[in-house]
């Protein structure tokens, strides 16, 4: 069942502007609910600056209360409703977590436009690593290449 839940909608962007009435950081919110029930998981609200953490966006934070309160590190079943398509950082989040479905409000154009562009993370991942603004020099070590090949030969890891 993917049908758009309004009265979530409406949670998200209540979460979003109490966000920023409150002053606890930007105007954005998520809420994670079971893809079949629409049972509400997760809320999350971006917590940049009061957490001082740069990845406690509101997508990420919605996540990790979601893994923490199924026990769990996969999504599978698990739909997010957000209030702004999701940045690069937050896709990458909603792709390792393995949610369902995505629905978002405004758009990435639309958060370009008060503030929050993201264009230039799109660019930097697009371009050569020689290219990029910041410096990505790659070291060769055996001992990180032997971590791999324990990890690829144990039996009973855990895989994601």
């Amino acid at each position: 069942m993917h049908c758009v839940d309004k009265n979530i909608i409406d949670t998200v962007v209540e979460i979003s502007l109490n966000n920023i009435v409150r002053r606890k950081g930007g105007p954005f919110g998520a809420v994670i609910v079971d893809s079949g029930t629409n049972e509400i998981i997760s809320y999350g609200a971006n917590s940049v600056t009061t957490d001082k953490d740069p990845t406690a966006h509101a997508e990420v934070n919605a996540i990790r209360k979601a893994c923490e309160s199924l026990g769990t590190f996969s999504l599978t079943g698990k739909t997010l409703y957000t209030s702004c398509e999701p940045c690069p950082m937050c896709l990458g989040a909603i792709y390792w977590s393995n949610l369902d479905k995505v629905f978002y409000a405004n758009t990435k154009t639309d958060a370009a436009e008060i503030g929050f562009d993201d264009s230039f993370i799109y660019d930097e991942i697009n371009k050569e690593k020689s290219e990029r603004k910041i410096k990505f020099v790659q070291i060769e070590c055996k001992e990180a290449k032997e971590v791999f090949k324990i990890w690829k030969n144990d039996k009973d890891k855990v895989e994601y």
